[in-house]
């Protein structure tokens, strides 16, 4: 019979991932979106977002 894992000892690496992926999305975020105080995304925000998604290659 295989031994059971304790929740908490499962949980554990869930949460670290979720902190991980947290971090990663807001640092990204951040680095994107230049203005906070309007819904409309200027031409600068969206070729930043691209070029970090890697969608239009490197920057020039």
């Amino acid at each position: 019979m295989a031994a059971q894992i304790p929740e908490s000892d499962q949980i554990k690496p869930f949460r670290e991932y979720l902190r991980t992926f947290n971090k990663l999305t807001e640092t990204c975020f951040l680095d994107c979106v230049k203005d906070f105080t309007t819904k409309e995304v200027k031409p600068e925000e969206i070729t930043s977002l691209a070029t970090k998604a890697g969608l239009l290659g490197q920057p020039r």
